[in-house]
């Protein structure tokens, strides 16, 4: 697994971007309409790249939308909304960070992209750091967040695995468009049901939402999937680790939440095992071809084959012409 660096940074915008959504929904947005905020949020987001990249969905592609938009973006959206409304920054955002192991194993039978130790002992670590991040005894951490926070990190992993596998050709502006425009259409008519009219918008939820909308949505989501063609699954879903790295950092100076010595570990440990993801394997291949071959490759004799059938030519060029001399 040999890092691209480029876009291992691309990626990165999308976990710090969504790490920041849980401060901004607990602050800005309206706290009791989870389905309308959902909806507010994929909608927009959809329908500006949608007008960016010019192109409908096709054949396969109109069903393929429809379920990597609820899994993506309808649902999971939701979940998130309702966790964050009920859980501390950090605890949210730390939950989530456990797809760095499940996209890890899913991508193994789903796309062929079998785990290496370095991978592996990064997310171990990762997970170690999310571990110490959010064992906090004196937190009130309801379950019913929990739940649907680990609801939402595992139907998204089967989603982002989903649409590396489904999606090699396809323009990734499209695609990103066709999800999100998906899972806002499919919240809007539940949210008129089931919560009523959208909530009143004052000019710090206006802000939120462009926020969330744009930032964490549009850019994060394109940004994301943009990774995940590149890189191999595990690796983006390590990147993914920066959720809660930011979610802890932005929970500290805008929420005020608590962080101290045990934060400080969590946070390196979270780090360290990002860093430690992206270490290349080693190829077996390349190291016996180069103990084979220091100089030109054995397997190549043509110029020693081309002298001798020269020489072989000169030689019997040169019998021809005495048989012909008097």
């Amino acid at each position: 697994m040999e890092a691209n660096w480029k876009w291992v940074a691309l990626t990165a915008v999308a976990p710090i971007a969504w790490g920041s959504t849980y401060v901004v929904t607990r602050q800005l947005l309206p706290p009791d309409q989870p389905l309308w905020g959902a909806a507010l949020r994929a909608l927009p987001a959809g329908l500006l790249l949608l007008a960016v990249a010019r192109r409908l969905p096709r054949r396969d592609w109109w069903w393929r939308s429809l379920v990597l938009g609820t899994l993506n973006v309808g649902a999971f959206f939701v979940l998130v909304y309702v966790a964050a409304t009920l859980l501390p920054s950090s605890v949210a955002s730390t939950v989530m960070a456990a797809a760095a192991l499940v996209l890890l194993l899913l991508a193994w039978p789903l796309l062929g992209e079998r785990p290496t130790r370095w991978g592996a002992a990064g997310a171990v670590i990762g997970m170690a750091g999310v571990v110490v991040l959010v064992a906090d005894g004196g937190a009130d951490v309801p379950l019913v967040g929990v739940l649907a926070s680990v609801a939402a990190m595992l139907m998204s992993s089967v989603g982002f695995v989903l649409t590396k596998r489904w999606a090699p050709d396809e323009p990734m502006g499209a695609v990103t468009a066709w999800q999100l425009t998906a899972g806002g259409l499919l919240l809007l008519p539940v949210a008129l049901v089931v919560e009523g009219g959208p909530p009143p918008v004052d000019a710090a939820a206006l802000g939120g939402f462009a926020y969330v909308a744009v930032i964490a949505t549009a850019l994060a989501f394109l940004a994301w999937f943009s990774g995940l063609r590149r890189l191999p699954a595990g690796t983006v879903g390590l990147v993914g680790l920066l959720n809660p790295v930011t979610g802890v950092v932005l929970g500290t100076l805008l929420a005020g939440e608590a962080f101290g010595p045990r934060q400080a570990v969590g946070a390196a440990l979270v780090l360290a095992g990002v860093l430690l993801g992206q270490r290349p394997a080693r190829r077996r291949g390349a190291r016996r071809a180069a103990v084979e071959a220091p100089g030109r490759p054995a397997s190549q004799p043509e110029p020693v084959a081309s002298a001798t059938q020269a020489a072989s030519r000169a030689t019997a060029s040169s019998r021809r012409a005495s048989a012909r001399l008097p």
